[in-house]
This record gives structure tokens, C-alpha cells and sequence, in this order.
């Protein structure tokens, strides 16, 4: 890497570290929060979902601005938003401003991460060098997602719950004062045509109501009515936005770049890859908890191992694709998180730690090399003027991933253990829950490798990058 970029990727990386600490923190902090606010279960998971339910909604908007009116001048913004909003959480004496500033909190968040990740792809030339950069902002995102587990519980006790969300303001000021030093300007289209507005709306309704309603069926179930009338707008307006692409001038995603293949493949694993990992582990933690009876600083510390193979996996990425190439790199990442997920499933009502921690390590190897290869090969595969838009496409995929495969797989653990035993389950049936949900996620996480092994060479996707 060369040592001009470095300035460059340490401010960009430190914005993602205090994001992803942050989005861990607060899953450990909950408890904390929902006793001091006096927040009921149904309020208290609002501290999460409208912080994914904005980030997710508002990333490929969020992708095409910042191609648009400039990449740094979008992440400062969205960084200066995400501060603010932090200090106001942290500040909040009642449910409903909490949960409004984490809404605030996520759209900052919307906006950094796609004009970040496409500073890193057009500041770094193609090859050894690009991939060295995303090994690193891989690696980073996994520090964050360690840190924010164990420092969560700790900070929450000693300093209480509040402080999660101050300790992001110095640094956010930080990485503000030297951002405009380290970071070039850059854009994509010289001359912009237009902002697709009507597409804005309809995609970043679609994905809000969608993402809204499976976090929603896991509370309420799948046959709810808030939940079936949420997927069906969801789609409807999924519909729409096809339609505006297809008829507008400028549109805010052109449809040739799905048809191809080239990014659609990656952002499908981008999108397995953290529905199954992330489910998973949620999994691991109610299992460790509410069955082996562990607190959560010992659960926040058992997921440790994924996260230092995240870091391993991702340190390897690059290596793997020169050997290999990105698609065999993701294939491979994907089989690995499958072989972790069926150790996981041998859990029992007795013992179990040592599988957990044996699947973390393998799943974290191959989540961290899939995903270097995912966003070499997505980013790789557009111009340099739309890659804000391909960054936010892919980050999109990976969001939505993450509340779709938790709220699914959760909810199918849940259903067969009230299968087993109605009202009243014991050990055995949590865990025979846990492990159907597990089984699972292995077999979705196989059927997308064979997929990518299969289809992402053929066609338009035959290259030397795959």
C-alpha cells in the first residue's frame, strides 16, 4: 500500500470502526436502556431496527449523492450527522428522542459508508493494492464489531449505558477536523443530470417496509397483518422503482448493471454472507444465555473468535483472490461459514462452548475473505463514476442480509421449538429450535456457493477477476 494512501484509509477507518462499535455496543446495552428509559419490549427493540430500518433505506440514495455532488464532501456530512446524533442518544431522557436520534444516527451512517467505500476503490488502483486497502476496512469492521461486544458490557457498567454513545463524539470530531487534509475530492458524472427522485422514494420506501417487515414477524409472526401488508407494499413499491428506472433519463440505479450479472452476483453473497453469519451468531448468544446460563460479558467475549477470524480471513482475502480469483474466494468463504454452521448445530442442553467457538473462528475466516472478494469484485465490475452507487448496492445487500437472516432464522429456531413443545419449552426443545435454525443457515450458505461457483463464471462474469 502505498504511504501516501495511508492518511487516507486511517480517517476512512476510523469513521467504520466507531460504527460497527456502535451498532454492538447497543445490542449489549439494551438491558441497561430498557431499565433506565423504562422501555416495554416492543419499544426497546426500536433502539435497533430504526437504526437498520433508515441505513438500510437510504444507502443507494445516499451511493448516487455522493457520485453526484462529491464522495468527501457526502462522508463529512453524513460523519458530522452521525456525531451529532450519537451525542443526542446519549443525551436522551425518553424513548421516543432515543429512538428518534438512532433514526438520525442511521442515516448518517447511510451516508458515510458508500461515499467511504468508494474513496477507498477510486483512490487505490485495481489489483494487489485495492485489495490490500478493503483487507484492511474488513479487518477494521471486525475490530469494531469485538470491540463494541466486550466494551459495551464494560463501559454500560462503569459508566452507564449513555457513554456508548458519547465516546463517539471526540472521535467523530477528530476524523472531521482531518478529513478535508487526508481526503481527496472526487465525483463521478462532471456534469450531473439530475437527481431520480421518484426512484429515491420508491426504493427507499420499499426497503424500509421490507426490512420492517421481517424484523416484525419474529414478535408478531409471519401471518400477522401489519406483517403481510408491510411485505406487499414493500413489493409493490420494489415494483415501482423497476418501473421508474426503466422510463427515466438518469436513473438512480440503470438496470443494465443487474442484468449483467457482474455486481448482482456479489451483492447476493454480500447479502448471504451476513444473513447467515450475523444469525448465527445471535443464536450462539441466546444459547449461550438462556441455556447454558452464561452473562453477557462471557457471551459478548465468546464471539471474540469471530472476530479475530474475520480480521485473519479478510488479511487473506487478497492473497486467495491472486491464487484463486474473487469468485472461488467467495465460494470457498461461503463453504466455510456452511462447515461452521454445522458445528455450531452440535450443540446440546449441557455443553456446547467449545462448538461455538471452534464455528465462530471458521465462519469469521470465511466471511472475512468472501468479503473482500465481494467488494473487490461488485466494485471492480462498474465505472469509476458509479462506484458511490455499486458501494451503496452492496452495503444495501449486506444490511438488508442482516435484518432479513436474523429475523428469519430467529423466528424459524422459535417456531420449531413451539412446535416441539407448545407454551412450555424446555432445554431440549431451545436447543433443537437453535438447531434447526443452524442447519439452516449451512444450507443456505452452501446453495450460494454452489451458485457462485457455477454461475458467477459463465457469461458476462467469465474474467480474470473471477
Amino acid at each position: 500500500m502505498p504511504p501516501a494512501g495511508r492518511p487516507l484509509l486511517a480517517v476512512l477507518c476510523v469513521a467504520q470502526f466507531v460504527d460497527v462499535l456502535d451498532v454492538n455496543a447497543v445490542l449489549v446495552a439494551l438491558p441497561a436502556i430498557g431499565r433506565s428509559l423504562e422501555l416495554t419490549p416492543g419499544e426497546l427493540q426500536w433502539v435497533v431496527t430504526a437504526y437498520v430500518l433508515v441505513f438500510a433505506g437510504f444507502l443507494l440514495l445516499a451511493g448516487r449523492l455522493a457520485d453526484l455532488y462529491g464522495r468527501r464532501r457526502l462522508f463529512m456530512i453524513g460523519l458530522l450527522i452521525f456525531t451529532l446524533a450519537s451525542l443526542a442518544c446519549g443525551l436522551a431522557r425518553d424513548p421516543l428522542t432515543l429512538i428518534a436520534a438512532r433514526a438520525v444516527q442511521g442515516l448518517g451512517a447511510a451516508i458515510t459508508a458508500p461515499a467511504a467505500l468508494a474513496i477507498i476503490t477510486t483512490n487505490f488502483n485495481e489489483g494487489a493494492e485495492r485489495s490490500a486497502a478493503l483487507a484492511v476496512w474488513t479487518a477494521v469492521a471486525a475490530g469494531g464489531g469485538a470491540a463494541g461486544l466486550v466494551l459495551g458490557g464494560v463501559i454500560t457498567d462503569a459508566l452507564g449505558w449513555e457513554w456508548i454513545f458519547f465516546v463517539n463524539v471526540p472521535v467523530g470530531l477528530t476524523a472531521l477536523v482531518l478529513g478535508p487534509f487526508a481526503l481527496p475530492e472526487s465525483r463521478g458524472d462532471p456534469a450531473p443530470r439530475g437527481l431520480d427522485l421518484a426512484g429515491a422514494v420508491t426504493v427507499t420506501g420499499a426497503l424500509a417496509l421490507i426490512v420492517f417487515a421481517f424484523s416484525h414477524a419474529e414478535r408478531a409472526g409471519p401471518g400477522s397483518a401489519v406483517v403481510l401488508g408491510s411485505l406487499a407494499a414493500g413489493l409493490l413499491l420494489a415494483l415501482a422503482f423497476l418501473l421508474v428506472e426503466r422510463r427515466t433519463g438518469s436513473p438512480l440505479v440503470p438496470l443494465e448493471l443487474l442484468r449483467s450479472g457482474e455486481l448482482a452476483g456479489p451483492m447476493l453473497v454480500a447479502g448471504v454472507l451476513t444473513a447467515t453469519t450475523s444469525a448465527a451468531g445471535v443464536l450462539a448468544t441466546l444459547y449461550l444465555q438462556n441455556v447454558l446460563g452464561y452473562s453477557p460479558g462471557v457471551a459478548g467475549l465468546a464471539a471474540l473468535p469471530l472476530s479475530v477470524a474475520v480480521i485473519a480471513g479478510s488479511s487473506a482475502g487478497p492473497a486467495l483472490m491472486r491464487r484463486a480469483g474473487a469468485t472461488s474466494t467467495m465460494a470457498l468463504g461461503l463453504a466455510w461459514i456452511c462447515c461452521g454452521a454445522l458445528i455450531a448445530s452440535r450443540i446440546s442442553p449441557t455443553e456446547g462452548l467449545g462448538y461455538v467457538l471452534a464455528a465462530g473462528a471458521l465462519s469469521g475466516v470465511g466471511l472475512g475473505a468472501a468479503s473482500v472478494a465481494a467488494t473487490a469484485r461488485g466494485t471492480g465490475s462498474v465505472s469509476e463514476e458509479k462506484r458511490g452507487l455499486a458501494s451503496g448496492l452492496l452495503t444495501s445487500s449486506a444490511q438488508v442480509g442482516t435484518a432479513l437472516g436474523i429475523a428469519a432464522f430467529v423466528w424459524l429456531a422459535s417456531a420449531r421449538t413451539d412446535a416441539l413443545s407448545p407454551g412450555r419449552p424446555t432445554p431440549e426443545t431451545i436447543v433443537q429450535g437453535y438447531e434447526a435454525g443452524l442447519l439452516s443457515i449451512a444450507a443456505l450458505a452452501a446453495a450460494t456457493a454452489l451458485a457462485a461457483t457455477r454461475y458467477l463464471r459463465g457469461g458476462s462474469l467469465r474474467g480474470a477477476r473471477g
